[in-house]
Formats: C-alpha cells, sequence, structure tokens
C-alpha cells in the first residue's frame, strides 16, 4: 500500500519537484499551497508524513502545525519541516510544538534525495 505524504509549499516550482520526485519514489503525494487548502485535504486524506514550509499564506506553518498538533490522530503523524528559516528561534518554536528538531531541514542545505532519506526513516 501506498505511503501518503502531504506537503505544504507555496513556492509552486519547488512544490512540483518535491511532488514528482516523491511519485518516483512511490509515494501517494497531495500537495497545498496554504492552510485552507492543507485542512481541506485533511477531511479526506490520513498522510503518513507532512512535509511542512513554515512560510505560506492562511495560518502558515506554526498555526498549521499548532493546529494539527491539537489533534489527537494527526498529531502521531510524522512532521519534516522543510524551510528557509533557520534561527535558533525558528527551531525552537517547531520543538515546542512538538517537532524533533533532527526534522528540521533547511532547503538550502539539503537536496531531494535526501529529503526522499529522511521520509523513508519515518515511514516505515
Amino acid at each position: 500500500m501506498q505511503k501518503k505524504v502531504i506537503i505544504v509549499e507555496d513556492d509552486s516550482f519547488l512544490q512540483g519537484l518535491a511532488v514528482s520526485k516523491l511519485q518516483k519514489e512511490g509515494y501517494e503525494v497531495s500537495s497545498a499551497s496554504n492552510s485552507d487548502e492543507l485542512f481541506k485535504i485533511l477531511e479526506t486524506v490520513k498522510p503518513d508524513i507532512f512535509l511542512m514550509d513554515l512560510v505560506f499564506p492562511g495560518l502558515g506553518g506554526f498555526g498549521s502545525i499548532k493546529k494539527i498538533k491539537e489533534n489527537l490522530v494527526l498529531s502521531q503523524i510524522p512532521m519534516i519541516i522543510f524551510s528557509n528559516l533557520a534561527e535558533d528561534k525558528d527551531f525552537a518554536q517547531a520543538e515546542a510544538l512538538g517537532v524533533p528538531a533532527n526534522n528540521f531541514m533547511v532547503k538550502s542545505n539539503f537536496t531531494l534525495e535526501e529529503l526522499v532519506e529522511r521520509i523513508k526513516t519515518l515511514v516505515k
């Protein structure tokens, strides 16, 4: 059975690259560009992992993570933060919301291959 990934990324070029790469790796991928789209997808899809940017329209990353973590079922789903925000306060805020620091990947420091490897380690 295909593992399901939800990508929240408002950069359409990067979103397209990530969707294409993950589909080639055999994942079923849903993508959103803002928090409204994300929560609409969550009405019908239960992902195996979230891939979340931090800056996007609506609630943004931190607001969306907070809302996800308030849901007992969704809060158990692993999440990778994939963002260019890389200050200590961003790491600390993500950790405070329940996202482990090792699941915080700075876009400019990682390739899509490395991202796929991280997803594989989190989704068995």
